[in-house]
């Protein structure tokens, strides 16, 4: 029994430092990203920062308790571990929930925000730079239809060069047809001299940017829930070892009742028994 109750106390132990660890990394991305933001005038997310910062900083005491319970056998510090990171795992496990539901919502923001922009050719300056960025990073055309959504006016960044034609799919705009070609980075104002005549061995991207971006939110978005999942595992793994160092300290122990005599031992009997036998 004393051999178990020494692995459940290692193991405790390792896990409130693993906590500590996860915590302290957290808190110093937390102070990162608040610096980032606040720099860029995000003032909107910072009560969802300082959310990140109660509970980073929370579960960092609550472990160093526990290691302290455990160490120094005190029940009150381990019943606060347990007490405390079971109020924090189960407001993860709603906020799990709540990134669930806004996978959809976020889908139909992207979608109703890029829609918008339709035609692309009557977009204005910003939303186009924005997307002329997108379709140059994913090597996509367009947001749902592909290059047919420019019209006549493709710009370069829908163009597929040699080398991505044998890892992304590219295709001809058409048989036999010039399309104009504008240049989004070009300082010079909008005329004749500042476009080009697409030649028509000239391929595009096939694939529209909206599924992409669609697919990317997902998968952002799983990664953030199974990032949390797997954290929530870890605190309920400590709350569970933190209940059973709680049982173990409540066990009472038998001991045999010690009975005082005025008689002297029997020692020197039995050793005079063995001789004579």
């Amino acid at each position: 029994m004393e051999i178990i109750n020494i692995c459940v106390k290692r193991a405790f132990i390792f896990v409130c430092v693993l906590i500590g660890i996860i915590s302290t990394l957290l808190l110093a991305i937390t102070l990162f990203g608040h610096g980032y933001f606040h720099k860029s005038e995000e003032i909107e997310i910072l009560p969802g920062i300082a959310i990140l910062y109660v509970l980073e900083a929370a579960t960092l005491v609550l472990s160093i308790f526990g290691v302290y319970g455990a160490r120094k056998e005190k029940k009150w510090a381990v019943v606060l571990f347990s007490v405390g990171m079971s109020l924090a795992s189960l407001y993860l496990f709603v906020e799990c929930v709540k990134i669930y539901q806004f996978k959809h919502e976020m889908e139909e923001l992207i979608r109703e925000e890029h829609l918008a922009m339709m035609p692309l050719s009557g977009a204005n300056q910003t939303d186009l730079k924005g997307l002329y960025n997108i379709q140059t990073k994913f090597k996509c055309c367009g947001l749902v239809q592909g290059y047919q959504d420019w019209g006549t006016d493709i710009p370069l960044s829908c163009l597929c060069s040699d080398e991505d034609s044998t890892n992304f799919k590219c295709v001809a705009p058409g048989n036999n047809t010039r399309f104009v070609i504008h240049y989004p980075n070009s300082d010079m104002s909008e005329d004749d001299d500042h476009k080009g005549l697409m030649d028509e061995h000239m391929l595009v991207y096939k694939e529209p940017c909206l599924p992409i971006l669609f697919s990317l939110v997902g998968y952002g978005i799983s990664l953030m829930i199974g990032t949390l999942v797997a954290l929530q595992a870890l605190w309920d793994i400590g709350v569970a070892l933190a209940i059973t160092i709680l049982c173990q300290m409540r066990r009472t122990v038998n001991v045999p009742p010690v009975i005082f005599t005025s008689q002297p031992p029997q020692y020197r009997e039995l050793c005079d028994t063995a001789e004579s036998v």
